[in-house]
């Protein structure tokens, strides 16, 4: 069976890169770390793969706004190239500074003019919050059959716990319709919640986000972004209570990077 082939994208910043390779590489793909000079001054490199990953960090020191100019280079240098990437049905996720990047580029939630119609921004806290949370996945209550099936979400415990880091993880839509939309085509993916899986504020929504909004994909379910890390709980070691008898398992986020990797080499 071919493997999948995964970009994971980096600049000045980027601080995730190599435990999100090794997060799919444990999963059963091939993951490069590509600069993104390296794909703008050679825009079909990008092709090559099947999967872009944009990782978590600081991108340009969170200069304007978190992951703003990291998101404006791939609006302006590589628009094209990811229209292709996105209309050969292949997968992209972004994590923390990479969900703002993706958001800030305009390719989620998504349209054809990648204008941007949500942010994320400063935590209600007004300080960085480096917590572990609890995530229900929408995924798994009961759904209408136009709701969109996101692929990264496929099979997943009911809540699962993953760590959050970041000082502008506060998700916004523009106005009511734009979240209405997002509710209504089943594009909200994970939910902030507590331990027994029910929406709850601060510290569990660790960031003031509306609706307690953790993570939204497109409308194909094939672009994932989201706050927490899944990449730093892969292994059962890396849970704060890993080490105290605990049997040896999977983390609650390689599910995530399996579903990826499952999808692109069923399909790409």
């Amino acid at each position: 069976m071919k493997k999948a082939r995964v970009c994971v994208l980096r600049t000045a910043g980027t601080n995730c890169d190599q435990e999100t390779a090794f997060a799919f590489e444990r999963a059963g793909a091939e993951a490069a770390l590509v600069h993104i000079n390296r794909l703008a001054g050679r825009r079909d490199c990008l092709a090559g793969y099947h999967i872009l990953a944009l990782p978590g960090g600081f991108s340009y020191g969170d200069d304007i706004a978190s992951g703003k100019i990291f998101a404006n280079e791939l609006k302006y240098k590589l628009a094209d190239a990811l229209r292709s990437f996105i209309g050969e049905g292949k997968l992209i996720i972004g994590i923390c500074n990479g969900f703002q990047v993706l958001v800030k580029a305009g390719l989620l939630p998504g349209n054809e003019a990648l204008r941007q119609e949500v942010t994320l921004t400063l935590n209600d806290s007004a300080k960085f919050e480096d917590r572990w949370v609890y995530l229900k996945s929408s995924s798994l209550v009961p759904r209408p059959s136009s709701f969109v099936d996101c692929i990264w979400a496929r099979d997943l415990p009911p809540v699962i716990y993953l760590p959050v880091a970041h000082g502008e993880g506060k998700f916004v839509a523009q106005n009511s319709a734009v979240r209405e939309r997002l509710k209504q085509n089943g594009q909200v993916v994970f939910r902030y919640c507590d331990g027994a899986g029910a929406c709850a504020g601060y510290p569990h929504n660790p960031n003031g986000s509306e609706d307690t909004i953790a993570g939204i994909c497109d409308e194909t379910g094939r672009i994932l972004g989201l706050m927490p890390h899944p990449e730093r709980h892969i292994v059962s070691s890396q849970h704060p209570r890993g080490t105290r008898g605990a049997p040896a398992k999977p983390g609650d986020g390689l599910q995530v990077f399996i579903n990826g990797v499952t999808y692109a080499e069923k399909n790409l």
